[in-house]
């Protein structure tokens, strides 16, 4: 009965944002153009003026440049299909598509996720171990990171899509969204969902909430570090190296919080709707400017690749 329950439902109905598109579709689709534009140009820009300039090959910029590429990745699995939406109405999304793209969203979460934990330790062992700094952030470990991060990412995600790869869905298939959640997904499906649900609450909740107390245990030795600097000058250079990775990690977290730990209202689709653009479009499209606007290096890098394109076509 399985089976013939999930054959009865082959494609999902995606809404999208409006649930009057032919009053807002041309509108939504030149927003969401631009600041998808700006995710990849910008973060392209970013990898590329890492990996052209040998001052920028510590591991700090290695992890911005994963981060980046993660980024073009995260928004490249949602928008993409939005703008599909509103210029050629195709609202429509197969089953294996919406779980495929449900599993890449959640692999790009993840790993936003694990990333900004690496570069807190990052930032932490520069700041409170710098004589120590080489020996400890060598390329291998780097490396060891950020593959340790890939491989729990899928795992976790992988789980997440078999359980509801062995759901039922038998009657309604439209779900109010721009893109496939895992919430939407469960409350569509009649079969008993307790076990997924189960998961997400305690595994899932495990993989999200353990990276971002590393980073505020992280933040907490680095703070100590730089009140016990007697230089208010050097401390305030020390302390300085983390604004950006402060302002991104405010950014990505602020925004999951206010969607899923807020209060029920009225407005709650709203909200959630408001919250998934956030963190899907907004932040990966906010990252390369937090991060080249507060760093002289990544400007001087930036101003390079820049010019070295300008004087080739010439």
């Amino acid at each position: 009965m399985s089976s013939i329950n999930q054959s009865s439902i082959s494609e999902f109905l995606l809404l999208g944002l409006s649930r009057q598109p032919q009053q807002q579709q041309q509108l939504l689709f030149l927003l969401f153009l631009i600041m998808y534009l700006a995710t990849v140009l910008g973060n392209l820009l970013i990898i590329l003026a890492i990996s052209t300039d040998s001052r920028l090959h510590t591991p700090m910029y290695f992890f911005l440049s994963n981060l980046s590429f993660v980024d073009v990745c995260f928004s490249s699995t949602t928008v993409p299909k939005v703008l599909a939406i509103y210029i050629l109405g195709s609202q429509t999304i197969s089953f294996s598509g919406c779980l495929t793209q449900l599993y890449f969203l959640c692999v790009s979460a993840d790993m936003d996720n694990f990333l900004l934990a690496v570069m807190a330790y990052d930032r932490y062992v520069a700041i409170c171990h710098p004589l120590d700094y080489t020996a400890k952030m060598t390329r291998q470990f780097c490396t060891l990171l950020v593959l340790g991060s890939w491989v729990v990412a899928n795992l976790n995600c992988l789980l997440h899509i078999l359980l509801i790869a062995r759901l039922s869905f038998c009657g309604n298939n439209i779900i109010p969204h721009f893109f496939c959640d895992a919430t939407p997904l469960l409350k569509l499906s009649c079969s008993d969902t307790h076990l997924n649900k189960l998961i997400i609450h305690t595994e899932g909740a495990v993989v999200m909430v353990a990276p971002f107390v590393c980073i505020l245990v992280s933040y907490i030795y680095i703070t100590y570090a730089v009140f016990r600097v007697s230089s208010l000058r050097g401390g305030g250079k020390a302390f300085s190296t983390c604004g950006s990775h402060l302002a991104v990690v405010c950014l990505f977290y602020g925004t999951i919080i206010a969607e899923y730990f807020n209060a029920s209202s009225s407005h709650s689709a709203v909200r959630d709707m408001v919250g998934a653009v956030m963190y899907t479009v907004v932040t990966p499209m906010m990252n390369p400017f937090i991060y080249s606007l507060r760093n002289r290096d990544m400007k001087r890098a930036i101003r390079k690749v820049l010019t070295m394109r300008f004087l080739s076509k010439l």
